[in-house]
């Protein structure tokens, strides 16, 4: 395949895409019931036995936090080096930090691998999300996106129900070991399918003519990266809020065990997962902003519902909702920022739209674990809605239809 050319099946981006997603997103979604167990038994106070479900928030943010650091300077890295080297480099460093953690290390270090998860995550998906941009025509790009989104949840539906599973028999040091096997695993087809880079031009500019180039970026791009990114934080704030609050309201509030909150999980992927044609399809006929405001306010509903779960049963429900809500956006960030990408100097543009996302991604944890200690858990749901809420407020007022009104966003070239 030559450099810049559009891709015309979905055939071709299954092995340098899809399964590399899937895989990792199994192992991503292992440690979705299993890591913030593990976080609490790790802080508990010895004498109280207390959890500090703040401590429990800040562990899981800390993925978050690697990514908003690193984001910025993926963009920058990726004008110097191949995206093919970005997604393997990515690869490699988010599995050898979730291997660490099978070493049971002290709170401290356990912080530093999330960091260093998060920044592999933040390279390997912006070296995605580029490479996409690059090889997929505009008007095909929903369906593309959504399966893409599709097949991450795919992974998040196998994986919580796995994780759960291993942690609560073979115990968590083979759990992080078999989650990062898993991320491991996507480094094969990605050995195997190398296609030619397209940044041979930014490879030659300096370090300062990159920097500048970010300015520009800020500049030129500020109306849109303030209406569209707020809606963004907004919106990964309460996605990110989600694999806290399920697993430790299951745990705490309602007394479950890790294979019930496990397979808890996992049916509210299974939901999720089945609707990225739906998500793709409304995308492309109606118009992104038809699938991203109805999403993010049945998510923002369905979490505030979450207190009235009383059982095992009640979880599983408000679970299904959740996950239909989230599944109707399926691939809508990732379509509305290749959207946004401008022609020129797209490798700025996406950094910048992650790092915005990356911010929403940090701070869902943090609020429910800073709510929950001050406030108490039950209220803590009632926080992430209102995100939630704010985001599809912020799309449906603020931000403009990229489908429909192509002309007034700069097209990205495929």
């Amino acid at each position: 395949m030559h450099s810049g050319r559009a891709l015309n099946t979905v055939t071709a981006l299954v092995p340098r895409v899809y399964i590399q997603i899937f895989t990792a997103s199994v192992g991503m979604g292992m440690l979705v019931p299993t890591l913030p167990l593990f976080v609490a038994d790790l802080v508990r106070d010895p004498r109280t036995g207390q959890e500090n479900i703040t401590l429990v928030g800040l562990a899981v943010g800390m993925a978050a936090l690697g990514t908003l650091l690193w984001t910025l300077p993926s963009g920058l890295l990726l004008n110097r080096i191949s995206e093919w080297v970005g997604q393997i480099a990515g690869l490699l460093v988010m599995a050898t930090a979730v291997m660490v953690l099978a070493l049971s290390p002290p709170y401290s270090v356990l912080i530093v691998a999330r960091l260093l998860m998060g920044a592999g995550m933040g390279l390997w998906a912006l070296s995605r999300m580029q490479y996409m941009r690059r090889v997929t025509p505009r008007h095909q790009r929903g369906r593309i996106m959504s399966l893409f989104g599709g097949t991450n949840r795919i992974g998040m539906f196998v994986g919580p129900g796995v994780g759960g599973t291993v942690a609560g028999t073979l115990g968590y040091e083979a759990l992080f070991l078999i989650a990062g096997a898993c991320m491991a695993v996507g480094l094969i087809p990605g050995l195997a399918y190398r296609d030619a880079p397209d940044n041979e031009k930014e490879s030659t500019q300096s370090a300062i003519g990159l920097l500048r180039g970010l300015g520009e970026t800020l500049m030129t791009r500020r109306r849109v990266l303030f209406t569209a990114g707020t809606g963004h934080i907004f919106a990964q704030a309460i996605r990110s809020g989600r694999p806290v609050v399920l697993p430790l309201y299951g745990a705490f509030a309602l007394g479950l065990n890790e294979q019930e909150i496990g397979l808890a999980v996992s049916a509210s992927a299974a939901v999720d997962m089945t609707l990225f044609p739906l998500a793709g399809y409304l995308m492309d006929h109606f118009g992104r902003k038809f699938a991203i405001v109805p999403s993010f306010a049945l998510f923002s509903a369905s979490m505030a519902l979450l207190s009235q779960a009383r059982d095992f049963t009640g979880l599983i429900l408000i679970g299904l909702l959740i996950g239909f809500s989230n599944g109707i956006g399926s691939g809508s960030m990732l379509t509305l920022g290749t959207d946004l990408t401008p022609s020129e100097r797209p490798g700025e543009f996406l950094a910048v739209w992650r790092l915005v996302g990356g911010i929403g991604d940090m701070g869902g944890p943090v609020v429910v674990g800073g709510v929950a200690d001050v406030f108490g858990l039950m209220l803590a749901p009632f926080f992430v809605a209102a995100l939630g809420l704010c985001g599809a407020l912020t799309f449906g007022l603020f931000v403009p239809e990229t489908l429909e009104k192509r002309s007034s966003v700069p097209a990205a070239e495929p």
